[in-house]
């Protein structure tokens, strides 16, 4: 399992629904969003060029806040 696997594990036992989003712009760089929201009505949007580097953005948005445990 890759870590950033482990770190979606995570945020959907959190009670975190995501969506990962992925384009290659005309530079053949890839773009990744994720868009992580719970019912709540809580919302964190992260752009990265990693998934890897998106995830752990996003766990630090939520551990922050009291959110994982």
């Amino acid at each position: 399992m890759k870590y950033w696997e482990i770190l979606a594990d995570n945020l959907s036992r959190a009670a975190w629904s995501w969506l990962v989003s992925q384009r290659v712009d005309s530079n053949e760089r890839t773009n990744l969003v994720i868009d992580a929201h719970r019912d709540d009505g809580r919302r964190f949007v992260v752009r990265a060029d990693e998934k890897l580097t998106a995830f752990m953005e996003l766990e630090s948005a939520t551990r922050c806040r009291g959110e994982l445990s």
